[in-house]
Parts: C-alpha cells; sequence; structure tokens
C-alpha cells in the first residue's frame, strides 16, 4: 500500500463493485475455525487493491471480524480468503495473524501497488521479491565529537546507517528454529518458482479499460513482470529521492510499501508460505515531477491482481 487516500470514482473506474454474497456472517466466537476449507490467502491493504480482485470470485461468503471483510469462495478455480489488512505494519502483522488463527490457511498471496525503488524499473511494472526488509528497524545513534555513538553493537553483516539511522534487524523464530536477529526473510521459494513461470507469459495494461478523469493517463511503456531481489517495507509513505537511493545502495532494494514484510515475518512465524506480488504505482521520489500514485494507483492494482490471479491458476490443486 502506498497511501491513504482513496479515490471516489475508483470502483466506477474499474468497473466493480462486491460481488452478490451468497451468505454473510457476523464471527463474534472468538478463536472459533470459521471455515474448514484449506485456502490460500489473497491479501490486499486496502480498497482499490480489493476492488481489483472482488468481483472475480466465484461463489463468495462473507465474514466479518473486527470490522473487517473475509471473502471466502474460489478464483481461478482455487479456494481462497479475499482480504484486507489495513494500511500499514501493525495492522498487516495483526491481521496476517488473526486470519491464521481464524481460517484453515495454506498460503498466504499479498496483491498491492508499491513504490518503485530500483532506478530500472518503471511504474505499472510487477516486482515478485524474494525476501523483505524492515528499513526501519533501526537504533537511533547519538552524534558525538567522535561521530555517531550507537546504543547498541552493530552487526557486521548490517547494511550501512543513513545518518544517525542503524539498521538493528528484527529477531523472530518459528517452531523449529530459535529467534535470530534477521535482516531480510525470504518468502516460500517454491511459490517464487511458480512466479518465475508465470512471469514468462503474462501480460501486463499499458491502460485502464474504462478510466476516468482521474486515472485515464497510460502508461508511456510495456509493463514488465520482475522476480528477484529485495523489498523493504516500513510505516512510511516514502517519497524522498535521497532516501530512495539509500534504500537502493544500502539494502539494494528494488520497491518499497508499508506491509509485506510484516506479512512475511508472521507468516514465518507460523510456518505458512507467503509471497508477495507489487505494482509500482510511483517512484518513491524518484518520479521527475509529482508523485504519481495517484494517477496510477487503478492501473496498478489491476496489474498486480492480473498477475496474482495468472499465479493462482497454475498453483498446483
Amino acid at each position: 500500500m502506498r497511501a491513504l487516500t482513496l479515490l471516489a470514482p475508483l470502483a466506477l473506474a474499474l468497473g466493480t463493485a462486491t460481488p452478490a454474497l451468497a451468505n454473510h456472517h457476523a464471527a463474534s466466537e472468538a478463536g472459533a475455525k470459521l471455515d474448514a476449507t484449506p485456502r490460500t490467502v489473497v491479501m490486499t491493504a486496502f480498497s482499490p487493491e480489493w476492488d481489483a480482485l472482488a468481483p472475480a470470485v466465484q461463489e463468495p461468503t462473507e465474514y466479518a471480524i473486527n470490522g473487517l471483510k473475509f471473502l471466502t469462495g474460489t478464483l481461478e478455480g482455487k479456494p481462497i480468503i479475499l482480504m484486507t489488512s489495513g494500511v500499514s505494519m501493525v495492522n498487516a502483522a495483526m491481521n496476517t495473524q488473526l486470519v491464521i488463527d481464524r481460517f484453515n490457511v495454506s498460503r498466504i498471496v499479498f496483491s498491492g501497488i508499491a513504490g518503485g525503488v530500483d532506478p530500472d524499473l518503471s511504474i505499472g511494472d510487477v516486482i515478485v521479491a524474494e525476501d523483505w526488509a524492515q528499513y526501519l528497524e533501526v537504533s537511533f545513534a547519538r552524534q558525538t565529537a567522535d561521530g555517531w555513538k550507537v546504543p547498541e553493537p552493530v552487526d557486521d553483516i548490517a547494511p550501512p546507517n543513513w545518518g544517525m539511522m542503524f539498521p538493528r534487524g528484527v529477531r523472530v523464530g518459528n517452531a523449529e528454529e530459535a529467534p535470530t536477529r534477521q535482516y531480510r526473510m525470504a518468502v516460500d521459494p517454491d511459490l517464487l518458482a511458480v512466479a518465475r513461470e508465470v512471469a514468462a507469459d503474462t501480460a501486463l495494461k499499458r491502460c485502464l479499460e474504462k478510466p476516468t478523469q482521474e486515472n485515464g493517463d497510460c502508461l508511456n511503456e510495456e509493463p514488465r513482470i520482475v522476480v528477484g531481489g529485495t523489498g523493504v517495507s516500513a510505516g512510511v509513505f516514502a517519497d524522498n529521492k535521497e532516501f530512495r537511493e539509500y534504500l537502493q545502495t544500502a539494502w539494494n532494494a528494488r520497491v518499497l510499501d508499508m506491509e509485506s514484510a510484516a506479512v512475511v515475518q508472521v507468516a514465518y512465524a507460523n510456518r505458512v508460505p507467503t509471497i508477495a506480488f507489487r505494482s509500482l504505482s510511483d517512484l518513491a521520489g524518484g518520479d521527475e515531477g509529482e508523485n504519481q500514485m495517484e494517477t496510477f494507483m487503478a492501473l496498478a492494482s489491476v496489474n498486480s491482481a492480473h498477475v496474482v490471479r495468472a499465479f493462482l491458476a497454475d498453483l498446483p490443486d
């Protein structure tokens, strides 16, 4: 996710609306599993990303938990749960754990928009990172006459600092591995292999099929699907050229967002395979003019959803 702003005409622009629901359940019994079918969670952060997928869900059943909507059904012939995580890291972590606790989750697939960090990428491209990092998991150092004094030792493997901010990683483990400090957390290798196959024969859109005045621009170039590299996440809407360059140099980052690393961490802790697809709506400060998120948010949401649907179709039954 790249912003809190919602465009009023977006659903009309995409020709979407929430599908007619077969059933609606208000989940009030805390801790109870709501659905026994093993399902792939298709997670989005906010409405535009949801709207690009919800109309395609077949035989939908809606559940409401903690004010969130969870839609079970099938997508590309696969049993799924469509949901929004909410914007930013705490929401993403909290609601990833919620869906794992309340449903029978086989894997998690994130579909959303993001900011581009790698200067070789363009708006509209879909990035499937092989690992994710939390770039604001840092120590703030104090400045002294001898330079920065960090309040704890800095690991040899830590990425370099940005001024007073020294990356410190995050400690996390699961049932099989003791907690260790990690700077990058890998997505599932088997899911990444399927994504590579999908990338080879899936075409993306340069324009919306039903543009509005706010979302009528087309991309200048054909967008691409790029698999590999590092994605980074934090609770920041980043739009700063110098910091973008730091993330690319220090972290070798290709893309940044506000949720994916949190989802990957919770999935790892629960030993649930996960992967994230992110389409660039802007360049996180690398744009020549104004930030273009609002112009290309709808198109980026559609491109990410398009690749995710192709990915689901290629998953083994």
